[in-house]
């Protein structure tokens, strides 16, 4: 029989990771702190992999149960708050908060019916820019800048630590909480590919080389907002209104 399980969430999400036997120490470590949701994005080599379940050994249950996805986008689909690991911040506009303040928030947001996810990179390179802009918040750990590279269930078990101290924490910082649900991922997705085509339609991309950065920035102005699922509705009727009958379309068209 496992092991009890302290919390469902946070999730820890590994984006494309490359070594089977360090998402076996990841799923060893999150249990060694009572975690337990593990997702992963188009890991590297076959799955499920042998050299995972060795080094696993005693979390056979986290590894089994893990969540394995081959785009990000269905990794995060149900999460309402999404933090990026990394030590990169990249000039995007996010608050960045060390392990602490992000286990201390993430239980406030939890307590508030939030369903977080926690983004760590690949071994070699970390996330991608675009990939850290599906972020509400960046997580960056106090590591030696003249050599910060850090072992990825290393910097795992930084951040599952953080957690199981602050769940010894009496008080928590107050959260947010609307009378209507967060949105998830998967509907904020859904506004911004409604958003973006409807920018495409209207040629506001220009020059067409800048659009990603123009896509980025736009993501960026919505997550700061932490938008409900009311919300998410009302902008994406906001959108239709202000489109149909444009150039032509009719209502049918939308």
């Amino acid at each position: 029989m496992p092991p009890p399980i302290e919390d469902v969430w946070p999730a820890v999400c590994l984006v494309r990771p490359q070594m089977g036997e360090n998402i076996g120490a990841v799923a060893r470590v999150l249990l060694n702190f009572g975690l337990v949701s593990l997702r992963l994005v188009a890991p590297r080599d076959r799955w499920p992999n042998p050299k995972a379940e060795v080094v696993a050994v005693g979390a056979d249950h986290v590894l089994k149960a893990a969540k394995v996805e081959w785009k990000l986008e269905d990794a995060l689909a149900d999460a309402t708050l999404v933090v990026a690991a990394t030590a990169r911040p990249r000039g995007l506009e996010k608050p960045v908060w060390g392990p602490r303040e992000t286990a201390t928030k993430l239980r406030a947001a939890i307590a508030a019916g939030e369903r977080p996810i926690v983004m760590f990179g690949p071994e070699a390179s970390g996330m991608e820019t675009d990939e850290i802009a599906r972020a509400d918040a960046i997580m960056t750990l106090p590591v030696n800048p003249g050599f910060a590279s850090l072992n990825l269930a290393n910097a795992v078990a930084v951040f599952a630590y953080a957690i199981a101290e602050a769940r010894q924490e009496t008080d928590a910082p107050s959260w947010f909480k609307s009378e209507n649900p967060p949105a998830t991922q998967e509907e904020l997705e859904g506004l911004f590919s409604h958003l973006e085509q409807e920018l495409e339609h209207g040629r506001f991309y220009h020059p067409m080389d800048k659009a990603p950065l123009m896509k980025r920035n736009l993501r960026a102005l919505f997550l700061r907002t932490r938008m409900t699922q009311q919300e998410v509705q009302t902008m994406r009727g906001v959108i239709k209104a202000l489109t149909v009958g444009r150039g032509g379309r009719k209502k049918d068209d939308v």
